[in-house]
């Protein structure tokens, strides 16, 4: 047999080698849950458009971008060259929506598809604190992939329905479908789950990662990798790493949410007031090139109602 391993992110990579299971491996390391994203079966247009938005937004180089991740992701078109493509992917947001890209991508540029599996775990017997297949050592792999799941023509539907949503900005139908069954993309409803609580909330226009952040310094100050540490615990559904929580706290430091001496974070005044429900986070910061894929947040009527759980339309 021959495969294809898709890994998700460099940080596996080295250990995955060590494995010494046979075939060749793509290096997913883009981060399709933040920022914009076109809704396209053209990936020319779709990296144009992407790097465009995250060199002016993110700071991340468009001639670095297109050399180490398009370049890498344009491999995957030799999928039909091997006999099976296995994926690799976590069960945090991070991983789901970048596995449903490579799930597009493959669809939409691969004309023969071979057999497609996926390795996709949220906990592992050896490992306490779980977070990702990084944390695994070279001799767990093997094990893995004999327990590897194959992917069927519905799951490859369901994620197709899941990325045209996602891309289009349509929270309801991301809603519909993580209430539903996800077929052998188990972790999928919980991830579109955490991704929804990503839109301003309707009590304060705070999402949960910013009313977490606030939470926890208005308790006590912390400096921010103490914060990152407690936050990682809490909310590995997010998967995210030290470059998103940054963004995160570098906006909410110009909304004057927070205040930042050295390592130290601590909450103001304001910040105190929208945690109250007494302001609303939106009316201080700029929300106009805010992305959450194709859901454009400036003028956007959805909100997040924590007490219903749910997707609710507001009129501005």
């Amino acid at each position: 047999m021959s495969y294809l391993h898709v890994l998700n992110g460099d940080a596996t990579l080295t250990l995955f080698r060590q494995s010494d299971l046979p075939g060749e491996i793509v290096v997913c390391r883009e981060m399709m849950c933040e920022g914009k994203v076109k809704y396209t079966d053209d990936m020319a247009a779709f990296f144009e458009t992407r790097s465009k938005h995250l060199e002016y937004h993110y700071g991340i180089d468009r001639q670095t971008y297109f050399a180490n991740v398009v370049k890498e992701l344009e491999r995957l078109k030799t999928a039909s060259d091997y006999e099976e493509v296995v994926l690799w992917f976590e069960f945090d947001l991070f991983c789901q929506i970048n596995l449903l890209f490579i799930l597009h991508y493959l669809r939409t540029q691969v004309i023969r598809l071979p057999k497609i599996s996926l390795v996709s775990i949220d906990s592992h017997p050896e490992v306490t604190d779980f977070r990702g297949l990084g944390l695994l050592m070279p001799y767990h792999f093997p094990a893995l992939f004999e327990q590897r799941i194959y992917l069927e023509a519905a799951d490859m539907e369901l994620a197709a329905r899941a990325w045209k949503a996602y891309c289009q900005g349509d929270p309801l139908t991301l809603e519909t479908i993580s209430r539903g069954p996800t077929g052998h993309l188990i972790y999928l409803g919980p991830a579109l789950q955490a991704h929804l609580q990503r839109l301003p909330s309707v009590e304060n226009g705070l999402n949960a990662i910013q009313a977490y952040f606030l939470r926890k310094i208005y308790m006590s100050d912390l400096r921010w990798y103490d914060l990152y540490a407690q936050f990682w615990d809490d909310m590995r559904i997010y998967g995210f790493g030290d470059f998103q929580l940054d963004i995160y706290i570098q906006r909410m430091r110009r909304a004057g949410m927070i205040e930042q001496h050295d390592v130290m974070l601590s909450i103001t005044s304001l910040g105190r007031e929208v945690l109250n429900n007494e302001e609303k986070y939106t009316d201080y910061v700029s929300l106009e090139h805010r992305w959450l894929g194709g859901l454009r947040l400036m003028h956007n009527p959805w909100r997040w109602d924590a007490k219903t759980g749910t997707v609710v339309r507001v009129e501005e």
